[in-house]
Formats: C-alpha cells, structure tokens, sequence
C-alpha cells in the first residue's frame, strides 16, 4: 500500500491551489498552508512534526529564506520558484552544511523535461552549423513575474553550455549580436505557457514546441517529485528523477 505523503503547501497561488487541487490523487495530505509570515509564526517548529516534505512555489525574492526555513526544519523542500539562479551556489551549500534535501526545477512537467532533453540533443547537432541562428520564444500569462521564464533560461543554459560559440543572450528589441541567442517573452492573459526554439538560415527554418494546456503536469510533476525526495538527501533536479 501507497505511505500517505504529509505535504506543506509554501505559497497559495495559482500553483499552490493546484497542488492542494492534485494531491489525494498522489497520495498526499495536506497539513498546512503557508502564505505568510503569520503562517510561518502560526506553525514555528511544530511544522517538522506535521509534515513529511514541503512545495515551495513563491517569489525570488522570498524563496531563499523559506528554503532556509525549511532546511532548518529538516523538511524536505521541492520548489518550482523560478528567477533566483543567482542565489542556488548559496542555497546549494547551505543544504549541503545542514544536511537538507531539496529538489529545484524551472518546470515539472514531464512533457518540458522531455522537451529540455530534445533541445540539448538539437544543440549538439546544429553547434556545427553556425548558419542557423537561434531565437527562443516564450509566452506566459500576464502575472508571471520573470521574463524570460525559468524554463526558458534552463533551455538557453543548455544551449550555452553545449555549443561554445554562444556566449549569451539578449532579447530581440536589443539586437543580440551572432554570438548571442534571440530571445522574445509574450505576456498574455489566461496563457498556461508555451516554449518555441527556432533555428533559421537563409535557406530554410527548424523548430522545436511544446505547448502546456493546463497547470495539471506541472502541479502532478511536483507532487512525484515530493514523494520520491522522502528518503534522500542532498540536492536534486527532473533529470535525477526521470534519469535524463
């Protein structure tokens, strides 16, 4: 039989309700809701007793403290916070010095992890073909913070990383030069998220897309990744869990 999982929700928002929405489906309870700094004072140390692991989707600029609180809790954090890259080699030690379990990802779908995997494999291929530009494209709803999106930087991270002609990245209003790859960030009302890679030449145009419908794979991806963090420590990402 399935262990009942006893989940913190961090951050009531839109991926917060459809956590709370998805979870007896994964076989999780929720115990608590934190929203607030009176949640958090509401809660203090007894939180550690009510809960197995906790779902952190908040802002960058209050993630790093409630991933601290957490850690200092030894509960263990999922969070799908994105745009606090710059503060992950900080959070990273101090998981590491306190013995804590956290798990990152810019998206828990499965289709986009699948998605990120096709777009490494796809840079790989056109790092020898230096005709073929660049251009990422990203459209989300009006109230995501971050632009362009945490699963946009992951892609331009890979393609970076792979294809050490490309230096960096600019949006396309700032004219990125051929050592630069071109990126465009919609805002739209009611748009769940859509991710489109385009290589173009003078002769012809590939592309790559992937089109979320819903929160559900994003709000179901993290619920997984709750569950299968239990029993670790350290620090892990989709690829740990889906052996990408």
């Amino acid at each position: 039989m399935t262990k009942l999982i006893k989940l913190a929700i961090v951050g009531y928002g839109k991926m917060g309700k459809e956590i709370e929405k998805y979870a007896p489906q994964s076989g999780c309870k929720v115990e608590a809701i934190i929203d607030n700094p009176q949640d958090w004072e509401k809660y203090g140390s007894q939180l550690s007793q009510l809960v197995d692991v906790a779902i952190e989707f908040t802002s960058p600029g209050v993630v790093v403290q409630n991933l601290k609180k957490l850690m200092d809790l030894k509960i263990p954090a999922v969070t799908g916070t994105t745009g606090w890259g710059k503060d992950l080699p900080a959070v990273e030690k101090y998981c590491m010095e306190s013995n804590g379990s956290i798990f990152y990802a810019s998206n828990f779908s499965i289709g986009v992890n699948l998605f990120f995997a096709l777009n490494r494999y796809l840079a790989s291929l056109m790092a020898d073909y230096p005709t073929y530009r660049p251009l990422l494209e990203e459209t989300h709803h009006t109230q995501k913070l971050d632009a362009p999106s945490g699963t946009a930087v992951t892609m331009l991270e890979d393609i970076m990383q792979i294809n050490p002609a490309l230096k960096g990245w600019k949006f396309e209003k700032e004219h990125p030069s051929q050592e630069e790859v071109s990126v465009i960030a919609h805002r739209i009302e009611n748009v769940t998220g859509t991710h489109k890679l385009t290589y173009e030449s003078d002769i012809d145009t590939l592309s790559i897309e992937h089109t979320a419908h819903n929160r559900e794979g994003f709000a179901k991806g993290a619920l997984l990744a709750a569950r299968w963090l239990m029993d670790k420590k350290g620090i892990f990402t989709m690829n740990d869990l889906l052996k990408l």
